[in-house]
């Protein structure tokens, strides 16, 4: 019995051993995974950062050449209802020009919906008086 405990003791020893060796191996030698992971998450975020920076500019930019081409939209506008004041021959011209500014620029009322007069749902069917034969009769619709 003896001789079966000596290599289960040799190899538990072995296994510790290999074990402490590799703990303190990994401990004292320079870490090269997690730099190299490191490298590349700071790389990412440089990226992300980059990437950040170009939307930002890009919506800046682009809200600033709407907003001039709303301004020259405006200014055009102006320009064409004072020549209209300016040019038109008679009252009733300058009126229908100006009018006809009004209704390209979106001045023109539009007509409201009103709401429906009842808070009923719709029905998906036909109604019929209560002697009529329904839509589903075989005689409905036709000719007597």
């Amino acid at each position: 019995m003896e001789q079966t405990i000596s290599p289960w003791l040799l190899t538990a020893i072995a296994l510790l051993g290999g074990a402490a060796i590799g703990f303190a191996l990994a401990r004292l030698l320079p870490n090269a995974a997690p730099s190299r992971t490191q490298r590349q998450l700071d790389e990412m975020q440089q990226r992300f950062d980059s990437y950040q920076s170009e939307v930002v500019t890009h919506f800046n930019t682009t809200a600033s050449l709407v907003k001039k081409l709303t301004q020259s939209y405006q200014e055009v506008q102006e320009h064409l209802a004072e020549g209209a004041n300016r040019l038109a021959l008679d009252e009733l011209t300058r009126q229908r020009l100006l009018a006809a500014l009004q209704a390209e620029d979106g001045g023109e009322k539009r007509e409201r919906l009103t709401p429906p007069k009842s808070n009923e749902a719709p029905k998906d069917y036909a109604p019929k008086a209560p002697d009529a034969p329904g839509t589903l009769d075989e005689a409905f619709g036709l000719k007597r």
